[in-house]
């Protein structure tokens, strides 16, 4: 079985250029799966949903979640597997910004099931009524 990203986040301290650095990344991946070779995927729909760059700037952690696709797991190893297009594809864009492209790994963000599983055990708990005292209603 594949790795996927932890289901939680750990609050790290990064600083404003790793921010920036991530937010631009983030924004570039978006563009590249979206426009530039959703060929290679079969035009699976592949959401960028967070980026997480080491303090050196040389390692970028990148979340991504699907739509339109049957086997995630399959998907994300064919992404790991062009991940150096991918990279070149990044590298063509940031090449003015960045003096290192980072090297990219790709894993599964899975907060939306995640989320969509605590939903469902929220509303299957039963929880009775709080029973009403006629003290308090006085």
């Amino acid at each position: 079985m594949l790795p996927t990203a932890p289901t939680y986040k750990i609050a790290t301290m990064e600083s404003k250029r790793q921010q920036k650095v991530a937010r631009q990344l983030q924004k570039d991946l978006s563009e590249i799966f979206q426009r530039e070779v959703p060929h290679l995927f079969n035009g699976a729909f592949i959401t960028v949903t967070s980026v997480r760059i080491s303090p050196d700037l040389s390692v970028a952690r990148v979340y991504l979640s699907f739509l339109a696709t049957k086997n995630k797991e399959m998907l994300l190893e064919t992404i790991r597997e062009k991940s150096k297009v991918l990279r070149q594809y990044l590298g063509d864009r940031v090449r003015h910004q960045l003096r290192i492209v980072p090297e990219v790994s790709f894993y599964m963000d899975d907060t939306v099931e995640y989320a969509d599983k605590m939903d469902k055990l929220f509303h299957g708990l039963d929880i009775p009524p709080a029973p009403v005292d006629d003290e308090e209603n006085e």
